[in-house]
C-alpha cells in the first residue's frame, strides 16, 4: 500500500513539460504490382514543410488514441480507400524501422516509425484530406519509369490547395545520402530527388527488406490473389528483384520447398498465350520460412 501511495504521489506531481517535446509519426512504404511492374505509393504534400514535394504516405500518431500499427493502417487506408471491411485485412503490414535524427523535420524533433506494406491489386491511389495528390509510381529507373503519370507529372507543376500532411521526417539539405541510396536500390534518381525529408533512405531500405524477405519467406505470395500460377509467382520475383528468371528452374525450385505452395487441384481458366495445357493453380502453403531459400541471382546469372 505504501508503495502504491508513493507511486500515485509521483504521478500526480509528474510534469511531462519538464522534458523537451518530441513527436511520433508513421510512414508507410506500400508496394504492389501494376502491369507487371513493382510500384510504390507516393503522395504530394499539400502544405509546408516541403509543400509540393512527393513523399511517402504517413502522419502523426494520434497520442493516447491509437497504437503505431493502427496509425499505419489508418494512413494506408486514407490513401488507398481500403478499410477493414474492404480489403485492408489482406495487406501485409510490418514495421520496417525507426528514424529519429534530431534534424529530420524542421518543425521539431520527430521520430518516424516506418512500415512496409504489400498486397495484390491495390486500387487507384486517392489523396487523403491532407495531401494534394497520390500516385502509384514504378520503382525501377529505366526510361521514363519512376515518375508519376503525366496527369500529375512533376510535383511543382501543380497548384493545389494546401493541407497539413504530417508524415515523415528530415531536412532537404540532408537528403543526399537518401537520394544516393534510393538510386542504388533501383529507384529513378529524379524521383528520389523529389522525395521530401529522408524518404529516399526509407524507401531504399524498404526495397532492400522486400527483396531479401522473399528469398527466405513466402511473402511473395502476398502480392497475389488466393489462387495463382507458378508463372504469376515468378513475375512477382522478377518485378521485386529486377531480374528475369529461368522459368523451368524457378518452377522446380518453388515446388522443391516444403510448404511454400500447395496445389488447389484446379487449373487456370485458359491456356497460355501460345496455347498448350492450362496452368495449374496453387495457393500459399503453411511454411513461414523457405528452406532451401530462393536466392536472388546476380544480374549476369539472370535470363534476359
Amino acid at each position: 500500500m505504501a508503495d502504491r501511495q508513493g507511486e500515485d504521489a509521483f504521478l500526480a506531481a509528474y510534469d511531462p513539460r519538464a522534458f523537451e517535446p518530441i513527436a511520433v509519426t508513421v510512414d508507410v512504404v506500400a508496394l504492389t504490382l501494376r502491369q507487371g511492374a513493382l510500384h510504390v505509393l507516393l503522395v504530394r504534400r499539400g502544405g509546408p514543410p516541403y509543400e509540393g514535394a512527393w513523399a511517402l504516405p504517413g502522419g502523426f500518431v494520434q497520442a493516447g488514441r491509437e497504437s503505431l500499427d493502427e496509425a499505419a493502417a489508418r494512413e494506408l487506408a486514407e490513401e488507398t480507400g481500403l478499410d477493414a471491411a474492404r480489403g485492408l485485412g489482406r495487406v501485409h503490414l510490418e514495421q520496417l524501422g525507426s528514424y529519429g535524427r534530431p534534424d529530420r523535420d524542421p518543425r521539431m524533433h520527430v521520430v518516424s516509425v516506418a512500415y512496409l506494406a504489400f498486397a495484390p491489386d491495390l486500387p487507384e491511389a486517392k489523396a487523403g484530406s491532407d495531401a494534394a495528390a497520390a500516385e502509384w509510381v514504378p520503382v525501377e529507373a529505366p526510361a521514363q519509369r519512376g515518375k508519376p503519370d503525366a496527369a500529375t507529372a512533376r510535383p511543382m507543376e501543380q497548384d493545389r490547395p494546401a493541407g497539413a500532411h504530417g508524415g515523415g521526417s528530415g531536412r532537404r539539405s540532408g537528403q543526399a545520402r537518401g537520394i544516393d541510396a534510393a538510386t542504388d536500390a533501383g529507384l529513378a534518381s529524379d524521383l528520389a530527388s523529389d522525395l521530401a525529408f529522408d524518404h529516399g533512405t526509407i524507401l531504399a531500405e524498404a526495397l532492400d527488406r522486400a527483396r531479401a524477405k522473399i528469398e527466405y519467406t513466402p511473402l511473395a505470395t502476398a502480392f497475389l490473389g488466393e489462387e495463382f500460377t507458378i508463372t504469376e509467382l515468378r513475375s512477382v520475383y522478377e518485378a521485386v528483384w529486377g531480374r528475369t528468371l529461368h522459368a523451368g528452374n524457378f518452377h522446380r525450385k518453388v515446388l522443391s520447398v516444403p510448404g511454400f505452395v500447395e496445389s488447389t487441384g484446379t487449373t487456370a481458366g485458359r491456356g497460355g498465350s501460345k496455347g498448350g495445357p492450362r496452368a495449374r493453380l496453387y495457393r500459399a502453403g503453411d511454411a513461414r520460412l523457405l528452406h532451401p531459400a530462393l536466392l536472388r541471382p546476380d544480374r549476369e546469372d539472370s535470363v534476359r
